[in-house]
């Protein structure tokens, strides 16, 4: 197994979990939980896959990765009750899986030979688009549009670090890399309030 899809089979697994737990949190039932994990889990790089005109789409190739995200939305359905903060849980899960998915993106682009630039924008949609199908589905404000929040800043950043870092080192190492610079920058949005600024109105000019 490659580092990309052992990078993709990782993603899969934690951000299923992030949307196992959105779903109960809207109460739904065993295969409502079974829908949200695996359209989270396989939205970002579905997404991907798409631009890419990889054929086939990575989770069609490899049909376990919809097991995995099954098999992650049943632990949740029968564990989610013991967490006291499930909120707190989700937005950490997400924080990593978001670590894991911007380097899959990012080593899905770099081994199909595209541009910088291509493989930049792959590691922001892989990590970023499967939370966001997540929450827009149930209803709830999505983690990738918080106000100010470093989220698609952190993926961004992780991914270009990867692109730069390619100079220097091998993929592996680089993608290492991207993952440590995403987490780091999500995580210190999350702990110290780590924030861009954000536009505000203001009267126009008479």
């Amino acid at each position: 197994m490659t580092l990309p899809e052992l990078l993709d089979y990782a993603s899969v697994f934690v951000f299923a979990l992030t949307g196992a737990l959105v779903a109960s949190r809207a109460q739904l039932d065993i295969i409502g939980f079974a829908f949200v994990a695996s359209l989270t889990a396989v939205g970002g790089g579905t997404l991907r896959d798409v631009l890419l005109n990889r054929d086939p789409v990575f989770w069609i190739a490899q049909p376990a990765l919809i097991g995995v995200a099954v098999a992650a939305a049943t632990l949740v359905f029968f564990t989610a009750h013991l967490f006291e903060s499930r909120l707190k849980v989700l937005t950490w899960l997400d924080a990593l899986a978001l670590s894991v998915a911007v380097p899959a993106g990012v080593g899905v682009a770099l081994a199909a030979g595209h541009h910088w630039a291509v493989t930049l924008i792959m590691g922001i949609a892989t990590g970023c688009f499967g939370g966001l199908m997540r929450d827009v589905v149930c209803n709830e404000v999505p983690l990738v549009l918080k106000q100010g929040e470093l989220y698609v800043t952190a993926a961004f950043a992780g991914a270009a670090a990867a692109v730069l870092a390619l100079h220097l080192t091998a993929p592996g190492p680089a993608l290492l890399i991207c993952a440590a610079v995403t987490f780091a920058l999500r995580a210190g949005s999350l702990t110290f309030g780590w924030r861009l600024p954000v536009y505000k109105a203001r009267p126009p000019r008479v």
